[in-house]
């Protein structure tokens, strides 16, 4: 077990992770300003952040290129409603901005479905 007391280091314990618990990374708010979607995207705009801390910085470094708000979550090892209000408090400043995801403009054709599943089905 590690656990560090110093203000230069990270308090951890090898077997749990992070000893600081999700919601303080927010202030204690459970509730996004902005809409976001699992599956909605975000990216950097470049433009840095007010409050530069470790979670935001980390966040910003993901976001270089267009990734899902589950992908944050699950790279930053935080629970999705932490990481919602984390990114709507980024896209709040300007630091990232989002996109809805794109869904499919038509349904499937009902014969290539069945040619896909028949070959499927051969294999």
């Amino acid at each position: 077990m590690t656990v560090a007391a110093d203000d230069d280091e990270v308090w951890v314990d090898d077997a749990a992770g992070p000893l600081i618990r999700p919601y303080t990374v927010n202030g204690g708010r459970t509730r996004p300003t902005v809409d976001l979607d699992l599956l909605s995207l975000v990216i950097s705009t470049g433009r840095a952040t007010p409050e530069p801390d470790p979670e935001r910085i980390k966040a910003l470094g993901l976001c270089h290129t267009p990734v899902s708000v589950a992908e944050v979550a699950a790279r930053m090892r935080l629970p999705v409603a932490v990481t919602k209000v984390l990114l709507a408090d980024l896209v709040d400043c300007g630091a990232i901005t989002t996109r809805a995801p794109s869904l499919p403009s038509a349904v499937p054709d009902r014969a290539l479905l069945e040619k896909l599943l028949d070959g499927l089905q051969r294999i």
